[in-house]
């Protein structure tokens, strides 16, 4: 059964095409990742799925509604944390529960045994008389997932909500999210950090508005076409300067204090690598064949795209 479904979804804003001709498929009970740089569509894509924002072609449908024809319907069925979520400062954790209860008219008679429980969930218990402006991130990206959750939506939008969160706080995100998923909330979750994209079912590689490729991660890594050498040097930055622009090494992707170089052929790759770094008395500490990551797939299939 599936929880989203676009066909040739599209959004214009004058003469840039934000998304283009979208087509998507989300399965109910499943954590979907929508992966791609600042400016992708990602935003755009999520703001259209839930109904605030209209398209300009083709056609979507969010828990069992057409988001054209069914707008308020569908507000009712999905809960939507954007990436700066409208929390109230000066006002306590309880009472913004308490207002986005009100606006997704939550009755009294549900809402304390949901707010007690979702409190617990998230590990915000103790602090329900704390100002929202005396929060740290973490806890107030938490905040707006519970809020969020108030009204028991089908399907959870997340636009980037660990962006800026501390590592430990974006740990902890994580096992609500899992915890949602096993009450079979269908969550469609946006980022740029393709570490977390890792913990998805399954993922969709996003770029200038264009869905690339949809598979689950290990997939789309071996998507890439070619094998990849990671590169250990003293010296990592002065050694990606000196390896850019050769033709026999397709891209370079700095992973760490490591450089990750896709290649058509590892033996030769190495070559060249091993030749060009020594004219250059660049020290090798260590070069070796690795399995691709996201990133290389992710810039593998971009430049795939740019040379049809």
């Amino acid at each position: 059964m599936l929880s989203i479904q676009t066909t040739n979804l599209t959004k214009t804003f004058g003469a840039l095409t934000a998304v283009k001709q979208l087509n998507l498929e989300v399965k109910s009970g499943e954590i979907f990742g929508l992966v791609g740089p600042d400016a992708s569509g990602k935003t755009t894509t999520i703001r259209m799925l839930c109904g605030i924002l209209a398209p300009d072609g083709g056609e979507a449908r969010v828990a069992g509604c057409d988001i054209r024809k069914e707008a308020e319907a569908l507000r009712e069925k999905v809960g939507y944390l954007p990436q700066r979520f409208g929390l109230y400062g000066d006002l306590t954790v309880l009472e913004n529960i308490h207002f986005y209860a009100d606006l997704y008219q939550v009755s009294k008679r549900e809402r304390r045994g949901r707010i007690e429980r979702l409190l617990r969930f998230a590990n915000l218990e103790p602090f329900g008389k704390r100002k929202a402006q005396d929060l740290s991130g973490g806890m107030k990206q938490k905040l707006g997932l519970i809020c969020a959750l108030i009204h028991t939506p089908q399907v959870l939008f997340l636009d980037e909500p660990t962006t800026g969160v501390d590592p430990l706080s974006r740990r902890d995100f994580w096992v609500i999210l899992y915890e949602l998923l096993k009450e079979g909330v269908t969550i469609l979750f946006s980022t740029s950090y393709l570490d977390e994209a890792e913990r998805c079912n399954r993922i969709g590689l996003i770029y200038e508005g264009e869905l690339l490729i949809v598979d689950i991660p290990s997939a789309v890594k071996a998507h890439t076409g070619r094998k990849v050498l990671e590169v250990r040097l003293e010296d990592h930055r002065r050694g990606m300067k000196a390896l850019e622009g050769n033709e026999s090494l397709h891209s370079l992707v700095l992973a760490g204090d490591k450089i990750h170089v896709l290649v058509d052929d590892p033996q030769e790759g190495e070559g060249v690598i091993r030749e060009v770094l020594r004219g250059r008395a660049i020290e090798i500490l260590d070069l070796r064949e690795v399995k691709p990551s996201l990133e290389d797939a992710f810039i593998s299939v971009v430049q795939g795209r740019k040379s049809k």
